[in-house]
């Protein structure tokens, strides 16, 4: 039982001198005016020295952001007179005197400080609590951000108790602890890092307390930093106990003191050192982000245990680079350990400073055709220019690619010399990289190395007697072929021929099943043939069709079917733009920042429809603001659709046109009514306006002593509907995509079509209401409010829709454009030739007049939501690069395509959430409101301190009248 008598007077006796430490402190200022200083500090570096509204994204960091400082600050003048007064009013002999252990009062006043450390970061609490109302918080960093401020607080305490226990002036205490402190985080700050090479940085970063303290507010708890602090915070208190127990010693009792001295030397090494064993454990952490966006994704992972080639990721770093960006290259590094450790033997990982070995960097200039980028960096005695790498090489086999600092970073401006750097979304590059290469490798080598369920080959062609004689030998030439390359598959492909006239039910099940047809050479013949041609994977079935009449078309149409049946080889985008100079301020290349990011993640084709075919290597087909389809056009997006792919179209009866003076929306003609409408989909000539919505940035004119100034202004712009989560539909390709802005929209009016599905994808919120004016430009009254068009509230409008199920072609029953064109020049060729010279074409015009299964149609109301212009005025608006409505492209393609493993890490960036739309009243609410807050729970402290005081001199009392 005396050991538990022992623990219980230990824990008693700490625990008194923590609450003579806090009774001390709330008596006193000294207590008030650190919490009232530290939340007023904090509150304006919340909303105004970060700009919180201005920022508009939707988590806490500006909280954490000057926390070291801050804490710095603070702990120093929180602890400067907690030894330094004992020694100076002489009550430390008292102390030393007593029968108790030193450390018992160390730690007790140490419990004492770190209790009021706790109450300071608990009325910042009122903070986070808004954030979360307002918009989708990630808790994760915010709870570690937390964690990091507790351990980072609690180093400061430890060296403050320290420092005052050598002193017994409370100002040279406040001095030297502030110094000292400041060494620490100053170590590992970019602005002594940026001084040396990027080697000793990661040194210097090792031992700085501000880096770590960083890397943890990221949401990344790793058990390296957390016993970083502990190491430091117990290193300082065992030398406080040791300063202090040294001068309980007199010189009769040296082997006492030499004894204290050892012990002490002896546990702070093995603090400090085992710093450096820890080192080598990277798997030791934790990702507190939601989505782990800072740990390997499972489809990462799973890439990495498919390769079967040995993976070299090889980095080509300069020693010395831009400021903003040498912070980066130590979050590379540990993010490709993980890839490294995930990939086992398999992938290799190497760190390369080329401006330190001529023969690298010349391997790499020629090679990899990789050049150092100037960057102007500046110190504190010059200006210049420095020329560095930011590079990172993935390379398997044969084949590599290369991924430059444009598309690894971030940047979002919060002012004019303001900028905020950070990786974009490093593990998706790296991994779609990986994908790349690897589909790159395969694709050279084998084509059927991805497959992984047999192909067959239908070949739907009538017997050779009811075969144009034409086709005969052309379609034994295409039998040949394809049973040739079915020899090399080793079981992986098999090629059929079915005669469907010789089986009434096969016969029914095409025409039902796949809207297949015979086929005409002469559209006045009476009876035609079949010849159609379908590539079967499980459930899956891809038509072929011919780019011309050659067995090497066949040959293609067939290799490249295979690839997109098996996932296997990088996907393709048919994309179809607006062509032309565009007009109405419009450039020619408009969409050209959705074809940039569409090339960085897929093989994209430039379709513009007039052959009436699309690509057959297109995997999706995408068609921005389509104007004045012809027919044939329109035959090659109806086809498409009926081959089982999937269309996306962006269309609305309304086009916006900017230019520097005017900003004006005109009628346009997509040429889509009609083939829409049988389909139950309608899309009248009104303009949606949303309380829910972006803001315009406009420029402004002002006189200012006789010069005329112009400014930009954020104005609210309702034509701009701001999509939430509440109005996405629950589907993949809106994965962590936390908001849309869908510009200038004509919503759509779906009716139910028997053997049609249509779900709403986008909706506006229910306060939207609709305009037939098209006047779009904000107009400013005298008194500078802006005023937009009135009309009845309408409710959600659906601004997206996806169709899904049987769909039958437009063009079913008729013949083909393409055909009747070709008719139409026969004609006009055969007037003017001799009649000898007539012959008979042998050219195939099929039309498929239902939809295979997995056929989609995705509608976006607006033709400008994926343009150059909104992504540059909503980024403007924002202060950074507005990718959401591209993202939800490359989304889209993945989705269609069943290939999710991108899709679960594409959207993992650092700006994904942003704030709800809200107003100046709106904000300055917020904002006081987070002062209130704040202010009473400091009150509530005060009532609580008030309390606890009072009861404990009514059990004084008590105890003083039972004596």
């Amino acid at each position: 039982m005396q050991p538990d008598v022992n623990a219980t007077k230990t824990r008693h006796l700490i625990w008194s001198v923590a609450r003579k430490e806090l009774t001390l402190f709330f008596a006193s200022p000294v207590a008030w005016l650190f919490l009232a200083s530290f939340a007023a500090v904090e509150l304006f570096v919340f909303f105004w020295g970060e700009a919180f509204f201005a920022r508009n994204i939707a988590d806490v960091r500006p909280l954490f952001s000057w926390m070291p400082l801050l804490l710095l600050f603070l702990t120093s003048a929180l602890t400067m007179k907690v030894w330094s007064e004992e020694r100076r009013s002489g009550t430390l002999e008292a102390v030393l005197t007593q029968g108790s252990p030193v450390w018992h009062f160390v730690l007790g006043k140490f419990l004492g400080c770190f209790v009021l450390l706790l109450l300071a970061l608990l009325i910042t609490l009122p903070l986070p609590v808004t954030v979360a109302l307002l918009a989708e918080l990630d808790w994760g960093p915010v709870m570690a951000g937390y964690l990091a401020s507790v351990l980072l607080g609690s180093c400061y305490l430890a060296i403050g108790l320290f420092v005052s226990a050598r002193s017994d002036n409370q100002i040279v205490s406040l001095l030297l602890s502030i110094a000292v402190c400041g060494a620490l985080y100053l170590v590992g700050h970019p602005l002594i890092t940026g001084l040396f090479s990027q080697s000793v940085a990661s040194y210097l970063n090792f031992i700085g307390t501000g880096s770590r303290f960083d890397a943890i507010t990221r949401g990344v708890l790793d058990f390296r930093d957390l016993y970083y602090y502990l190491a430091l915070v117990l290193t300082f208190l065992v030398l406080n106990v040791y300063v202090l127990e040294k001068e309980r010693f007199s010189s009769r009792l040296s082997n006492s003191a030499r004894q204290w001295q050892w012990l002490s030397t002896v546990a702070v090494l093995n603090l400090l050192l085992a710093n450096l064993w820890l080192g080598q454990l990277t798997q030791l952490r934790y990702d507190s982000t939601a989505g782990k966006q800072y740990s390997l994704s499972e489809a990462t992972q799973q890439q990495l245990q498919s390769l079967t080639e040995p993976l070299l990721i090889r980095g080509y770093f300069s020693g010395q680079t831009h400021p903003l960006l040498a912070p980066l290259v130590p979050q590379l590094q540990d993010l490709l350990k993980e890839y490294q450790i995930s990939g086992g033997n398999k992938v290799r990982v190497e760190w390369i400073d080329p401006t330190t070995e001529p023969e690298l960097e010349q391997e790499a200039n020629q090679r990899f055709n990789i050049t150092p980028v100037p960057f102007q960096i500046a110190d504190r005695y010059q200006s210049s220019i420095v020329s560095s790498y930011f590079n990172l090489v993935i390379q398997y086999g044969s084949e590599y690619q290369v991924l430059g600092f444009r598309e690894l970073i971030d940047v979002k401006s919060r002012g004019e010399n303001d900028l905020e750097v950070l990786l974009r979304n490093p593990e998706l590059d790296i991994t779609r990289a990986v994908k790349k290469v690897q589909q790159d490798y395969y694709a050279g080598h084998d084509l059927f190395a991805a497959v992984t369920e047999p192909v067959s080959l239908k070949l739907y062609w009538s017997d050779d007697p009811q075969l144009p004689a034409e086709l005969k030998s052309f379609a034994t030439q295409l039998q040949q072929s394809a049973e040739q390359l079915a020899k090399t598959a080793e079981g992986k492909f098999s090629v059929q021929r079915l005669d469907p006239d010789a089986d009434s039910a096969l016969k029914d099940n095409l025409q039902q099943e796949l809207g297949l047809s015979k086929v005409k050479l002469d559209p006045f013949a009476a009876e035609g043939f079949w010849f159609s041609m379908q590539l079967q994977q499980g459930s899956q079935q891809l038509a072929l069709t011919l780019d011309d009449f050659s067995v090497e078309s066949f040959e293609r149409q067939l290799k490249a079917g295979i690839s997109r049946l098996s996932g296997h080889g990088t996907k393709t985008v048919a994309l179809v733009t607006p062509q032309g100079s565009g007009g109405y301020g419009y450039p020619a290349n408009e969409f050209s920042g959705l074809n940039a990011l569409l090339a960085d993640n897929f093989n994209v084709e430039p379709e513009d429809l007039t052959d009436g075919k699309v690509s057959a290597k297109a995997d999706v087909l995408f068609v921005m603001a389509p104007e004045n389809l012809s027919q044939t056009q329109l035959f090659a997006v109806d086809q498409f659709l009926m081959q089982g792919g999937t269309v996306l179209m962006a269309t609305s009866p309304f086009k916006a046109s900017l230019s520097r003076e005017n900003l004006a929306v005109r009628p346009y003609q997509s040429g889509l009514n009609q083939w829409l409408e049988q389909y139950g989909v309608q899309q009248n000539s009104t303009l949606l306006l949303d309380p829910q919505h972006a803001a315009l940035p406009v420029p402004v004119t002002r006189q200012a002593g006789g010069f005329t100034f112009q400014d930009m202004r954020l104005l609210d712009y309702p034509w701009f509907a701001d999509i939430r989560q509440d109005g996405m539909a629950e589907l993949p390709l809106f994965s962590q995509l936390p908001q849309l802005v869908v510009p200038w929209a004509s919503p759509f009016d779906i009716q139910t079509k028997e053997h049609i599905k249509a779900t709403p994808l986008l909706q506006s919120s229910k306060g939207s209401w609709l305009t037939a004016q098209s006047t779009v430009m904000p107009t400013l009254d005298s008194s500078g409010q802006v005023s937009y068009p009135s009309g009845d509230t309408s409710g959600a409008q659906t601004l997206a829709v996806m169709l899904e199920g049987q769909f039958k072609s437009w063009f079913s029953g008729k013949a083909s454009p393409l055909q009747a064109q070709k008719t139409n020049e026969a004609k006009d060729e055969a007037k003017n030739a001799a009649p000898e010279q007539s012959n008979t074409s042998t050219e195939l015009y099929p039309v498929l007049e239902q939809a295979n299964a997995g056929a989609r149609l995705i509608l976006f109301g607006s033709n400008d939501m994926f343009s150059d212009a909104v992504s540059q005025l909503v980024g403007g608006a924002q202060g950074s690069e507005y990718l959401n409505n591209l993202q939800l492209l490359a989304n889209t393609v993945d989705w269609a395509t069943a290939d999710p493993a991108l899709l679960d890490i594409r959207a993992r960036g650092q700006f994904n959430r942003t704030l709800p739309p809200l107003d100046r009243a709106e904000q300055q609410f917020l904002e006081y409101l987070n002062y209130a807050l704040v202010l009473a729970l400091i009150l509530c402290i005060a009532l609580i301190q008030r309390w606890l005081q009072r009861r404990r001199l009514q059990q004084l009392y008590r105890v003083v009248a039972a004596q």
